[in-house]
């Protein structure tokens, strides 16, 4: 009786199951996008955000008309407001107070620019500038322009100079301030590299202070916009005979409630506007420096 072995199992050849690992389509792996935390934002549209608490203000306004609890010898209510707006803009004195109002603004912040970014500019390039200018500047910006009126009509009567020279000293010191900060604040190492790639005095200014000092500028204007229309209600407290001003004089004198809410969204409807213009001038001129905008 014979017994036979069975051979052992040979091993694979190694040849065979690298051709098959070849002739195998490799499986790509799943990719998982990775979505920052600063871009999960809610699917509400952003202006709906933005008008959801302006719309629920309005909304409460309108109720406490309706229910007696703002009477209309108080506030009159949003519709009665939306009423007389409606009524302004159709005998054409809305429309007409609003371009007095925005000419005189206009000349204001126009001279009122130059001015403060004029002295800025002496006394934030210049030591002597700065030793002739800023002191006397810091002392008149303690003073509040509202308090100068009387000397205003004084000197320049009761006519449009004073108006738009009040306009004027509101919008200069809070541009002078940004501007002159913005020239100041410019790191010295910029100042020292384009000194050494060979930058002339006025090469320094026109490629490395200027565009440093150009946010604070553009801060400065915001501020200086916000100030010329507080500036315009009290300049056109002064006989004026037209303007937005002059419709809340008159609104006054016969307790109209409702023709100064229209006033005064007028007076926020344009500064809105004019706000709005500058911060898309910013975006435009200040493309080379990307900020952080939220998250």
């Amino acid at each position: 009786m014979s017994i036979s072995h069975a051979p052992p199992d040979s091993p694979p050849d190694i040849s065979e199951i690298s051709k098959s690992a070849q002739d195998t389509p490799p499986t790509a792996p799943e990719l998982v996008p990775i979505v920052p935390s600063s871009t999960r934002r809610t699917r509400v549209p952003r202006w709906l955000r933005r008008t959801s608490g302006p719309l629920a203000l309005l909304a409460l306004w309108q109720l406490l008309s309706s229910t007696g609890v703002l009477t209309k010898d108080i506030l009159a209510s949003p519709g009665t407001i939306a009423g007389v707006a409606r009524d302004l803009i159709a005998d054409g004195s809305l429309a007409s107070a609003m371009g007095v109002s925005l000419q005189r603004v206009a000349v204001g912040l126009l001279l009122g620019t130059v001015v403060g970014a004029a002295l800025a500019l002496v006394s934030g390039l210049f030591r002597i500038g700065e030793d002739l200018v800023d002191a006397s500047v810091q002392m008149l910006r303690t003073v509040p322009f509202v308090g100068l009126i009387p000397l205003f009509i004084i000197w320049f009567g009761i006519g449009e100079a004073p108006k738009i020279a009040i306009i004027t000293l509101g919008v200069s010191f809070p541009l002078y301030l940004n501007v002159y900060a913005g020239i100041r604040g410019v790191d010295s190492q910029l100042i020292e590299a384009g000194e050494s790639l060979g930058l002339s005095r006025w090469g320094l200014v026109r490629h490395v202070i200027l565009p440093g000092a150009l946010p604070g500028a553009m801060t400065g204007l915001r501020y200086s916009l916000g100030i010329a229309w507080l500036a315009l209600v009290f300049a056109e407290q002064i006989n004026a005979d037209s303007g937005i001003g002059f419709l809340m004089v008159q609104a006054r004198d016969f307790l109209r409630t409702d023709v100064i809410v229209v006033c005064l969204i007028v007076y926020a409807f344009l500064g809105l506007v004019a706000d709005f213009i500058v911060r898309t001038l910013e975006r435009l001129l200040l493309q080379w420096r990307p900020t952080f905008t939220g998250r």
